[in-house]
């Protein structure tokens, strides 16, 4: 025998069908649903509960040009030295989903992709002004500096992973590089290792300043260690065969190898392997970012940490509340030493 099902409330189709129900004026039932503390929490309350038990959704794009926000964050990955980098490297993976996930929490929608500097002079200009987006996050600043410089100068909402020089206009949360690049040589002299290979592409900012970090270290030691620098690209097409032709390169005496990233080192570590060098006995080596998989490589590496997770979290902090008009400093986070196996 059938039962009679109770017929199910009416789907409600804009907030003056909600207000007339509701008893009160549209203003309040807009306000209601945005939870604005003007309508008293007992009558807030019975409209959200409307509002649920009839289906009814504010329109989205409707409150967005009233607000003139679009709920929407670029996240751009500008590419200016690195052309061939893809999105997929594990870094930007890494601190990508981080963002992701942080903004998804606030409520925001993200819209992501990869500049080509060298294909057009204005990438960031067409990007800030496409009026798409709330604010940019931008994943480093590759070659781009003085670029970014330009738009931040007019541009607020804006927030870089990178490196961060005196006196620059636009906001940066990142590594200090430069102290990064410091610890791996300090521990690579202290092991007795004096001649130490840099493999990393200086054209970008962050990469120069770690090389600058280690050279540092080494004119502090007294010891006469000498830094040769490689430009090791990132790319994946490039890498391995660059790094091969850099360990065919490199002075005999070598007997350290300081990565600019972890990717690098990894990659590195394949290449020794292939060649019959033991790692550390005939060669240490030292990488940087500390990216998960870098405990399961044989042997572990040894690596520098960034705070990718924190960092990501203090980009959209600083985001939002450029967003909301205020001014924000930027974030130099500390590195540290990670040591395992392979130094």
């Amino acid at each position: 025998m059938s039962q009679d099902r109770e017929p199910r409330p009416r789907r409600l189709r804009n907030i003056a069908e909600l207000a007339k129900l509701a008893g009160v004026s549209a203003g309040t039932v807009s306000r209601a649903l945005a939870d604005k503390s003007l309508v008293n929490r007992e009558t807030r309350e019975r409209i959200q509960a409307l509002a649920r038990e009839h289906g009814f959704r504010p329109n989205q794009m409707a409150s967005r040009l009233r607000t003139g926000q679009t709920g929407v964050v670029g996240v751009v990955i500008p590419l200016g030295h690195e052309q061939k980098q893809h999105i997929s490297d594990p870094f930007f993976m890494t601190l990508l989903g981080q963002l992701a996930d942080a903004l998804i929490d606030r409520g925001y929608d993200l819209m992501l992709s990869r500049a080509l500097p060298v294909d057009n002079a204005e990438w960031l200009e067409r990007i800030v002004d496409s009026g798409m987006l709330d604010g940019v996050l931008l994943i480093g600043q590759s070659d781009q500096f003085h670029n970014i410089e330009s738009v931040a100068a007019r541009y607020r909402p804006l927030v870089v992973w990178g490196t961060h020089r005196e006196g620059q206009q636009h906001c940066v949360v990142g590594t200090d590089s430069f102290a990064g690049g410091r610890l791996a040589a300090q521990h690579l002299i202290a092991r007795g290792c004096r001649r130490i290979a840099f493999f990393g592409d200086t054209r970008g900012l962050e990469i120069e300043r770690r090389l600058a970090g280690a050279r540092a270290a080494a004119e502090e030691s007294g010891t006469g260690t000498r830094i040769d620098g490689f430009a090791t690209h990132l790319s994946a097409e490039e890498m391995v065969s660059q790094i091969a032709a850099d360990l065919d390169r490199m002075d005999p005496a070598t007997d350290a190898i300081f990565a600019a990233s972890d990717l690098i080192a990894m990659a590195t570590l394949r290449q020794l392997h292939e060649r019959g060098r033991k790692v550390p006995k005939d060669m240490a080596l030292v990488g940087f970012d500390d990216l998960p998989m870098t405990e399961q490589t044989v042997p572990k590496l040894t690596t520098i940490h960034q705070d990718i997770a924190g960092g990501a979290r203090a980009m959209v902090a600083s985001l939002l509340a450029r967003i909301a008009g205020e001014d924000t400093p930027s974030t130099i986070m500390v590195p540290r030493l990670v040591v395992r196996e392979s130094a």
